[in-house]
């Protein structure tokens, strides 16, 4: 990204008062009010910290294991296939951010499907809703569950 365009977005997000101090322009996040994909944005980002963090209990010294097998858990293609996994222990209302979330209109995929891209854009809205409700012990339980289903399919083959 070129120098013009990053202070183009960085005057678009940051404010400043007099004295250059940066100024919030929201006093905390009402999660109810943000949009799926911003809710996708937060959970992707859990989602692979808590990926990152449960691999450690497998391995700890080599990280291009921990990498490769990272970045695959955290896929759209795995996400996918977790979600039918963990779909029947999903609440009503879980369930309808989840749709709402998949349904939202979002970019094109590179290494997936429609489909599955769809599928963990609402995977991770879900978990970025939990994160910012702050409601810890379900986020903990869906992710483990998610992380459990994705670990077994992948030693299926």
């Amino acid at each position: 990204m070129k120098f013009k365009m990053k202070q183009r977005l960085a005057a678009a997000v940051f404010e400043t008062d007099e004295e250059g101090r940066l100024q919030e322009k929201y006093d905390g996040v009402d999660a109810d009010a943000l949009h799926p994909l911003v809710l996708a944005y937060v959970g992707d980002a859990y989602f692979h910290l808590f990926v990152r963090t449960r691999l450690l209990s497998y391995t700890q010294s080599q990280v291009d294991v921990l990498n490769r097998f990272g970045a695959q858990i955290v896929s759209a293609i795995w996400q996918a296939k977790a979600v039918e996994a963990i779909e029947p222990m999903l609440t009503e209302s879980e369930k309808e951010l989840f749709r709402r979330a998949r349904n939202a209109h979002s970019r094109t995929p590179r290494a997936s499907t429609v489909r599955e891209y769809h599928i963990s854009t609402g995977f991770e809205a879900l978990l970025g809703m939990l994160y910012l409700k702050k409601e810890n012990d379900r986020l903990r339980e869906i992710s483990e569950a998610a992380f459990q289903a994705i670990a077994k399919q992948m030693m299926k083959g």
